[in-house]
């Protein structure tokens, strides 16, 4: 790989999205970002393009805060994309220019910025939510097993999608994982993803996650016929295996299929615990790379 500029054998915070976000724009200036919102805290929510075709994807990672190795696979990718295309170059056997012209990949690499800043650097006494990210991580200033944002409200519970339902099996008040929160789209997070999903004309989508080697692509049979030949090439290209419905409701992809009626993709990355270790990225990438550039061509 050309890349040198995502750093993928360390921690993935915010202030570090930034920093090579600012080198990315500056080495690739044909790279298209934009803000889309902000969290809970005031960090920003970015999304950037790849290529200017009519037809639009859109792929985002580290909805739960200690999944933050999603947002270096979509960065390294972003990069990868970006130095091969501006050198002319194929990549993984891929002609970028044909993708670029046709499609418009569009990225948010980290849904979850507040809750990614919680479990990389943890939350200091000046932070105004100190006292209540304590009191609903038990008192605990060890935060490696949180998912949600700052207020303790899981991002991927958030959907008007069965969320009645799947808030009755869920925790009633905040805590560090699946507390859906006191209404769909409460969070700001969640509703700038919402307000980016219906600005655009998205013809699938793909929601990263780290857990298990999945690929999950079906909600209440409202997918197309054509999702599983999508998900079966996915499997061909990363090895992970599909699975048609997860246990859980109200999630973004969930949503996304309900609304559309279009393919959408949970994909899940790694085995182990979460925060998977950096040690793993090199072996997690190979598995995705293919798929992240072959997605659009399925459709």
């Amino acid at each position: 790989m050309i890349s040198c500029i995502v750093q993928s054998h360390c921690a993935y915070g915010y202030n570090v999205l930034e920093q090579n976000l600012s080198a990315l724009s500056q080495a690739y200036p044909f790279l298209y970002m934009e803000r889309i919102g902000c969290t809970v805290e005031g960090r920003n929510l970015y999304a950037i393009r790849l290529g200017k075709g009519k037809k639009e994807i859109f792929y985002s990672g580290a909805w739960h805060a200690n999944e933050w190795l999603t947002t270096t696979v979509l960065m390294k990718f972003i990069e990868d994309f970006a130095a091969y295309y501006a050198r002319g170059m194929s990549l993984q056997g891929y002609h970028l220019p044909s993708i670029y012209e046709a499609f418009s990949i569009w990225i948010v690499p980290m849904v979850n910025p507040d809750g990614v800043e919680l479990v990389v650097n943890g939350v200091n006494k000046q932070n105004p939510f100190f006292q209540e990210v304590l009191a609903i991580n038990g008192g605990s200033c060890e935060f490696q097993l949180w998912t949600a944002n700052i207020r303790g409200v899981d991002l991927n519970h958030q959907w008007p999608a069965l969320w009645e339902e799947e808030a009755k099996t869920s925790p009633q008040q905040p805590a560090p994982r699946h507390y859906g929160g006191i209404a769909p789209l409460c969070e700001p997070e969640a509703r700038a993803i919402h307000r980016f999903t219906l600005t655009h004309d998205f013809l699938a989508v793909l929601a990263y996650h780290s857990q298990g080697e999945e690929i999950f692509w079906g909600y209440q049979n409202m997918e197309p016929p054509g999702s599983e030949a999508i998900v079966r090439r996915m499997q061909e290209l990363s090895t992970y295996t599909p699975i048609h419905t997860a246990d859980s409701t109200a999630g973004y992809k969930d949503w996304f299929i309900q609304e559309y009626r279009r393919p959408g993709f949970t994909i899940e990355i790694g085995r182990g615990s979460n925060p998977l270790p950096v040690e793993h990225f090199d072996n997690i990438y190979q598995k995705n790379i293919q798929l992240l550039l072959e997605t659009p061509l399925l459709l």
